[in-house]
């Protein structure tokens, strides 16, 4: 995790469940290979690279999970809502009042 949003993250009440995540908010920093999270969190400890409350861990399938004080917790990605075009697709009726200049 990016260190602004990680002050953050860490001064927020604690709350069970998924946590839902923003892509903008995380770097990779590599990849290692263990049993399951706590095997890759003792690793990282050993090794000097120990993981902080709010770093992400992600399995090869895909699957999140969030470093938090209690342990490690589910995680989900939160995409943004895609923009909406301002104008209607071509075919489609104007809106009353309105033209289009041929």
């Amino acid at each position: 995790m990016k260190d602004s949003p990680r002050q953050q993250f860490r001064w927020a009440p604690h709350v069970s469940g998924c946590a839902s995540l923003k892509p903008k908010d995380y770097e990779q920093r590599g990849e290692i290979e263990a049993l399951h999270e706590y095997d890759a969190w003792q690793t990282l400890r050993e090794s000097g690279e120990a993981l902080a409350v709010g770093d992400l861990l992600e399995s090869a399938d895909g699957h999140l999970r969030i470093c938090k004080y209690v342990g490690f917790e589910p995680a989900e990605w939160v995409l943004p809502e895609p923009k909406h075009p301002t104008e209607p697709p071509q075919g489609e009726p104007q809106p009353a009042g309105q033209s289009t200049a041929n």
